[in-house]
């Protein structure tokens, strides 16, 4: 699988759908800015390492098992 940061986007956003959270929640959680994530979310910037560290944290995962999580989902991607 190829990395894709849109599609990492796309898969966050439909995590935290999931999970029933609001941008405003989950960039609480995982003490990022509401803009950074919405930015990250519409693949318009990247998640680095200390970004998708704190989302792991921020959905309760270990790092690995979050990656695993976005990976999974970005699967179901065309683009």
């Amino acid at each position: 699988m190829d990395y894709n940061y849109k599609n990492v986007g796309k898969a966050i956003r439909k995590l935290r759908k999931d999970k029933g959270l609001t941008q405003d929640e989950l960039s609480g959680l995982a003490n990022i800015t509401r803009p950074h994530l919405s930015n990250i979310e519409r693949g318009i910037k990247q998640a680095n390492f200390e970004t998708v560290w704190k989302l792991s944290v921020a959905f309760r995962k270990k790092p690995h098992e979050f990656v695993e999580m976005l990976e999974e989902e970005m699967s179901k991607y065309n683009d």
